[in-house]
């Protein structure tokens, strides 16, 4: 298989320029063969480029420009679609040609073969897996993470434990000092009740006896307006008993 790269070699576009020389020159770094066909100065490769260049590939105009790259008499591509190759490093897919060993390419070619089929096109002994190597390692490593996470659960549930413990205590002993400050507070209300009811009496007495003073001064006066009274009456009496015997 021959790559063929159709160019201009008296073209006046230095865009054009600039792309055959970026063809030629990775082409030859990656040692590819290739022939170089020139359409300036040769009318048959200028017409059996343009005819071998599928329609839908080509411009608006329908004139393909240079360069135009073939393997064969099969159509690669142009510059565009060759850069967009070496971008994603899949030239020599571009170019229809086997990718080297070691390379790139063959490496994302392996890669794809794996994912598609499941094995490695180029390897002869498969791998063993670390659980038929190691025997039943994986598994007890397993049993004893699980084991440890149970008894850290376990610590947890404990310590959640002790805390709920305490602050029932604490709630406990919250509810053992209110009761002796609501007794406290009970027997003060009582005695200040207490209190009252003996002002009261108290005062009731005193008005009791401020009453009886009352009375008894009345009392008092009372006899001694009678004995002024009845002392009068005696003098009056004395008085006319001494005017009779006067008169006789």
């Amino acid at each position: 298989m021959v790559i063929k790269v159709f160019l201009a070699s008296s073209s006046g576009s230095t865009a054009i320029k600039k792309k055959q020389q970026d063809v030629v020159g990775f082409l030859e770094a990656l040692k590819v063969d290739y022939t170089q066909l020139d359409i300036a100065c040769n009318e048959e490769n200028r017409m059996w480029m343009r005819q071998n260049v599928p329609e839908d590939r080509k411009p608006t105009n329908g004139i393909p420009l240079p360069p135009q790259i073939f393997n064969e008499a099969s159509y690669c591509g142009d510059y565009d679609t060759f850069f967009d190759a070496k971008e994603d490093n899949s030239v020599y897919a571009f170019l229809g040609l086997p990718p080297p060993p070691g390379s790139k390419e063959a490496e994302k070619a392996d890669k794809a073969d794996i994912v598609e089929n499941g094995t490695h096109a180029e390897e002869t002994n498969t791998e063993v897996p670390v659980e038929e190597r190691n025997g039943n390692t994986h598994r007890e490593e397993e049993k004893l993470q699980q084991a440890a996470d149970e008894e850290e659960e376990a610590q947890d549930g404990e310590e959640e434990a002790e805390i709920t413990e305490g602050e029932t205590a604490d709630k406990e002993e919250t509810a053992g000092d209110e009761t002796p400050m609501e007794e406290e507070e009970a027997v003060e209300e009582a005695d200040e009740v207490t209190e009252d009811i003996q002002a009261h009496a108290e005062e009731e007495e005193g008005q009791e006896e401020e009453d009886l003073q009352s009375e008894e001064e009345e009392e008092l006066l009372q006899l001694e307006e009678e004995e002024e009274a009845e002392v009068e009456e005696d003098e009056e009496e004395d008085l006319e008993e001494t005017q009779e015997e006067e008169a006789e």
